[in-house]
């Protein structure tokens, strides 16, 4: 099988398990999360049903434009990233929704925004104008990690 469509596969098939994983644990209680003291910088809810959204078809189309630009060593080191980063976001989802586990939370936020920055400066080598949809990821990825550590530190 060619290589390209294998790391193609494979980068969709994390977004699939990312978007339904998190879906998962993210919706499994909503009235504990309602009762949380929510840090003031907290975007409004609305906000979350815009860019998670735009954020998994961003990922998808850059799993497929990356596998197809980059190089086989470059491909199979974005995978990684993005594979370390998923789980650490799917851990934070975990932690944070069933044993509400706000310092693993953290701890798992923290080290998924970390790890989208190969994610992102490899897909910017791939294609400047890809990296640019990204961007708005990796902010997003930022911004929940402080949000965590938000609830951390109020709840």
């Amino acid at each position: 099988m060619d290589f390209k469509l294998i790391t193609s596969a494979i980068g969709i098939l994390l977004v699939f398990v990312y978007a339904f994983g998190s879906g998962i644990w993210v919706n499994s209680s909503p009235s504990w999360y309602a009762s949380l003291n929510r840090p003031p910088w907290q975007p409004p809810s609305s906000i979350f049903g815009i860019i998670w959204p735009y954020n998994f078809i961003v990922l998808g189309i850059a799993s497929y434009q990356v596998s197809q630009l980059l190089t086989r060593r470059e491909n199979i080191a974005w995978l990684v990233f993005f594979a370390l980063s998923v789980s650490a976001a799917l851990t934070w989802a975990y932690q944070f929704y069933v044993p509400h586990n706000f310092t693993f939370a953290t701890i798992a936020l923290v080290s998924a925004a970390l790890l989208t920055t190969p994610v992102l400066y490899l897909t910017f080598k791939a294609s400047f104008i890809m990296g640019l949809l990204l961007v708005p990821y990796q902010i997003w990825v930022a911004i929940a990690a402080s949000l965590v550590w938000g609830y951390l530190t109020r709840n």
